[in-house]
């Protein structure tokens, strides 16, 4: 019931920012009694300021620095299935206007008014992820929400990010309703592709890149192209099927590379693969002579924290002087960074840099980031991790 919820007080001052729309209250800006660090992680809590107004109902973890969550406005607000059910319901009818396809991000955390919880939908399986420990404890109201809204064959929990560590809770993954196929079919820019959501990275297959591959796809026709990270080979196998005259995809996982033969030949094309690290192999090509009418280069994160920012940025440095160095004149290069501690200004910088290490030039074409089912709140702009430049070099 609400009205047994605890109520947690901002500290003076600290009121303005939550006011204005902020999802979020840190930890320093709270009064941190004994009896709220006594309250347990993840628990809805009333949010007071210092003089005494009602400024909504969160999710309280004393252990986090993000240590309040917004969920609504009225600090009496009914948190169960319904609530629940209807952000789901407003999150797939913007989904529903993006996509004519049930492939895509169906919840993207805050900016679908559900913080720390992530849904990717695959048809009629959906793999969730809570990274918050007020999402975590709502899982049953979640899960019937699901129910209620999709009813998904499949509900898969893919509760294993590292986020769920700064939130002091555990991590597991499960399903949590009915069977998954392994791999899973999708389907994504008219082209069919295999994802493995129990043992593949994250959910399973990146949505957020698919405007990017759709625009690459269409500057590869004719061209030959090369993948490097290229997973389970999105950007490869879409060229492919977009007229392009050879794609290679590069990748140290064996299991990756057979997911992207194997969506290849949905497709009615072929895609070379190669098991290498993908420095490494960028490097031998180069020294081998080696061009490609377009390269793409996608990797995972290389700052995956704040102390890893120099050394992370020096890798995207070296990526574009590389990828760069295998692009033949009037030909393409994509790059993209899903870093959340390189900003789009230094990934900007430091590709610049690898540039004119290569003695390469050209224009940038497209500048984005993630697809719009991966939305940023407003008040949240440094959530938009992902950084990409599509260019065209002399």
């Amino acid at each position: 019931m609400s009205a047994e919820r605890p109520t947690v007080r901002l500290l003076p001052g600290h009121a303005r920012r939550v006011r204005a729309g902020h999802p979020w209250a840190f930890s320093n800006e709270i009064a941190m009694d004994a009896a709220a660090k006594a309250l347990p992680k993840g628990g809805l809590a009333r949010i007071q300021d210092a003089g005494g107004d009602m400024l909504g109902v969160a999710m309280f973890n004393p252990r986090s620095l993000i240590a309040a969550r917004f969920l609504a406005r009225d600090a009496d607000a009914a948190i169960d299935s319904e609530f629940l059910a209807e952000r789901l319901r407003r999150a797939l009818a913007l989904r529903d206007l993006l996509y004519p396809r049930p492939f895509y991000r169906l919840v993207h955390a805050e900016a679908d008014g559900l913080p720390g919880l992530v849904i990717d939908r695959y048809g009629d399986t959906v793999a969730v992820q809570a990274n918050a420990a007020g999402m975590d404890l709502l899982l049953p109201e979640l899960l019937a929400a699901l129910d209620a809204v999709l009813a998904p064959a499949t509900i898969l929990l893919k509760n294993a990010s590292p986020a769920r560590a700064l939130e002091g809770i555990d991590t597991y993954e499960g399903i949590a309703k009915g069977t998954l196929a392994r791999p899973l079919e999708i389907e994504e820019n008219g082209a069919r592709f295999l994802a493995d959501l129990a043992e593949g990275q994250k959910t399973g297959w990146f949505f957020d890149q698919r405007e990017n591959r759709a625009a690459v796809a269409a500057l590869a026709a004719g061209r030959s192209l090369a993948d490097f990270y290229s997973y389970a080979g999105g950007f490869a196998v879409l060229a492919m099927k977009h007229g392009a005259a050879r794609a290679v995809a590069v990748d140290r996982s064996a299991d990756a590379l057979d997911l992207a033969s194997r969506s290849a030949a949905l497709n009615g094309v072929t895609v070379e693969t190669a098991r290498a690290d993908c420095f490494a192999e960028m490097e031998r090509l180069a020294a081998a002579g080696t061009r490609f009418g377009a390269v793409v280069a996608d990797p995972p994160a290389f700052v995956k924290s704040k102390k890893e920012l120099e050394a992370g940025a020096k890798g995207y440095r070296k990526l574009a002087r590389l990828a760069a160095s295998l692009v033949e004149p009037g030909g393409f290069l994509f790059l993209a960074s899903c870093s959340h501690h390189l900003g789009v200004e230094r990934f900007a910088e430091e590709v610049r840099h690898g540039l004119a290490t290569a003695g390469r030039s050209g224009r940038i074409l497209r500048a984005s980031g993630a697809a719009p089912d991966h939305p940023v709140h407003p008040f949240l702009p440094e959530s938009a991790y992902l950084k990409a430049l599509l260019m065209q070099l002399d």
